[in-house]
């Protein structure tokens, strides 16, 4: 899609690369990531907000009931909060943040779709 088409309002949009959650940059530094804060810690981390985001992904599922919604099963986001979803978001965590949370116990699955892992 041409930038030409997407409207100013929603150009400021980015998708957590661990859950997907779309938020502006603005809500992302403010609040952080409502589902992966704890982890990613992007609350007042402005570089933790670009690299644990992306501004590039693909489609955008609503989920008001996440534990009913067979698109919530689906995409691996039924445990998640209510929100708006990357269908498939490009880009990966860096290196480091990977580690981190295998080391907690937390398994990486990126959402990029464009490639193969």
């Amino acid at each position: 899609m041409a930038m030409e088409t997407v409207p100013k309002e929603l150009r400021n949009l980015r998708a957590c690369l661990l859950c997907s959650l779309v938020k502006t940059f603005e809500q992302f530094e403010t609040d952080g990531c409502d589902n992966c804060d704890h982890y990613l810690q992007m609350k007042a981390n402005r570089d933790m907000v670009y690299d644990c985001t992306s501004s590039s992904f693909d489609g955008i599922v609503s989920l008001m009931s996440p534990e009913d919604s067979w698109v919530a099963k689906w995409q691996r986001i039924n445990q998640y909060v209510k929100g708006c979803y990357a269908i498939s978001v490009t880009g990966r965590l860096p290196a480091g943040i990977v580690r981190e949370l295998k080391s907690r116990g937390i398994t990486y699955r990126p959402r990029d779709t464009s490639v193969k892992s």
